[in-house]
């Protein structure tokens, strides 16, 4: 009798845990996009866009930490075609990442579905096409992740969200302008700039509240300044890390950058101007948009806010005012600064420099003198089927040096729980943008002139901010700390787009020998095949 009721018991016990298991698991949210093109008015005249399921930008994923992405993409395009997402770390997933090095492209009339997580990650990101000159054409949008419940933000919970994508554009087909760049020349300079696709647009809100402006630059090659008339904008999230809530006029968002604001609507009630401008520029291009009270009866009027007067030290001033906010949390309970990151030694140092050579006659970017080209078969695929003859890690060196600059499709090899220092070194007149895929990284130095190891004594191992896209002023260099936990094939990028599609790109291999499903996922069941992985089964 006595074990009956203990099995009783435990059957009830058992299946007790069993529904609280399933209940636990992280929500699934399913998609489906399908992309097109369509003709759109972005700056007056009629032109060629990318639509993802009929909008223009492409619709906004507003997901929850954690939260399981489905999402069917269908590719109605005359070409192949691909979404990055940019910022999301693909724990243990860069067979998700969108970028030619780890997917085939989806085939004209074709589809595919990635299955990837908001694994541990809460902030502003984007996403948008990788594939050709694509971005050119539009296709991209919004991710915005809020905090599970029970989760604290440091501040109090905005009375709403506007989502603002600002960046330059182009009034050429994207055909025309890739075809440009393959015959040697430069873009020319942009026709305008938009904000969410068009170079005017209205934000309302109730006087006396206090609204979150996310604000990220999807731009091709311009860093962009952003501010509203009037008010004040309190700094709170910069790309998934919680910041020191300082107080700014305006801000310059570069290339690929991304960032989240307070804004209180203390003002008479009225409307005011929004305006997003280009930095560093001799002719200044801007978008006006308006935010609104709702008990305005007074149009908008005055003189725009007025840009920054400064130019590179401005910004440079600016982007040491970033701070980490070491008590807040991010996604997890645990508050960010519980990871010291300045009292672990680096167990690798890399060292970036770009330039703007010229291979075989016409204009190429490359980095330690490789220009990337993409191969047929995706650098991952070609690791997983132990396929030769596609990369090298010795294609590339972690130095820069002197020497005549080449194509080469360029891998630099790290190991798993390395804990990395990367410089990028800037010799150029020109302003940079520096992505990395499947990471945050800790941006712990901006300098002028060339980097050498004294200047390590100038890095913030404090507070230095989290993010995944930094940028790099003219003949000067920035660095970052990164803690290599993310096994895969990972993506290291200009995020100004003629620059990354003339080379000025590689690959970060972080490996380990041991398969372990704790460390990387296998290859997807449905992974498009390509190139010499064609016949290979996953």
């Amino acid at each position: 009798m006595g074990q009956v009721v203990f099995l009783h018991l435990l059957c009830r016990v058992l299946a007790v845990l069993a529904v609280s298991l399933v209940n636990a698991e992280d929500p699934y949210r399913y998609y489906t996009w399908t992309v097109t093109y369509g003709n759109i008015s972005p700056l007056g005249g009629a032109q060629q866009v990318i639509l993802i399921n009929g909008q223009f930008p492409g619709p906004k994923l507003d997901v929850v930490t954690n939260n399981n992405i489905i999402l069917n993409l269908v590719n109605k395009l005359d070409q192949p075609f691909l979404l990055t997402w940019n910022g999301i770390k693909q724990r243990k997933n860069s067979w998700q990442d969108g970028v030619l090095g780890t997917n085939c492209p989806i085939p004209p009339n074709s589809n595919y579905t990635y299955r990837f997580q908001m694994k541990d990650q809460i902030g502003t990101f984007t996403y948008f096409p990788s594939t050709m000159f694509h971005k050119a054409a539009g296709g991209y949008g919004a991710i915005n992740i809020l905090q599970r419940p029970g989760i604290p933000i440091p501040f109090a919970t905005p009375d709403g969200y506007f989502t603002l994508l600002i960046g330059d554009w182009y009034k050429p087909n994207h055909k025309i302008l890739q075809a440009s760049l393959d015959s040697g020349k430069s873009l020319p300079f942009p026709d305008g700039v938009l904000i969410n696709g068009q170079s005017r647009t209205t934000f309302s809100g109730d006087q006396g509240k206090t609204y979150m402006f996310r604000i990220s630059n999807v731009g091709l090659s311009t860093s962009l300044n952003f501010r509203i008339q009037g008010h004040t904008m309190k700094l709170v999230e910069v790309e998934g890390s919680h910041t020191l809530q300082n107080i700014y006029d305006s801000l310059d968002v570069h290339v690929g950058q991304s960032v989240a604001v307070l804004v209180t609507l203390n003002q008479p009630p009225k409307n005011y101007y929004i305006v997003a401008s280009t930095r560093f520029t001799k002719q200044v291009l801007k978008a006006t948009s308006v935010l609104r009270y709702t008990n305005s009866k007074t149009p908008a009027s005055g003189p725009l806010p007025a840009p920054p007067t400064g130019q590179f030290d401005w910004s440079l001033s600016q982007a040491r005012t970033y701070k980490w906010n070491l008590t807040a949390n991010a996604a997890r309970p645990n508050p960010q600064g519980s990871f010291h990151y300045g009292e672990i030694i680096p167990t690798k140092t890399i060292v970036l420099a770009n330039s703007a050579p010229l291979i075989n006659g016409k204009k190429r970017y490359a980095v330690n003198r490789v220009s990337y080209v993409n191969p047929d078969t995706p650098l991952k695929l070609a690791d997983f089927f132990n396929i030769s003859g596609v990369f090298s890690v010795d294609s590339i060196q972690s130095m820069p040096s002197g020497g005549p600059a080449h194509i080469a499709t360029s891998v630099i090899e790290a190991s798993l729980h390395d804990f990395a220092e990367v410089v990028f070194q800037n010799n150029e007149y020109d302003m940079q943008s520096w992505h990395l895929d499947g990471y945050d990284f800790w941006v712990v130095g901006y300098g002028n002139g060339q980097w050498t190891q004294d200047k390590r004594r100038t890095y913030n191992l404090v507070d230095a901010l989290t993010r995944h896209t930094a940028q790099v002023y003219p003949n000067s260099w920035t660095a970052i700390l990164i803690s290599l936990d993310n096994q895969g094939m990972w993506n290291m990028r200009s995020a100004i787009w003629e620059r990354n599609y003339l080379g000025q790109q590689l690959y970060l291999r972080v490996w380990t020998s041991v398969h372990n499903l704790a460390n990387e996922y296998n290859i997807p069941a449905n992974a498009l095949l390509c190139g010499k992985a064609t016949e290979r089964h996953p």
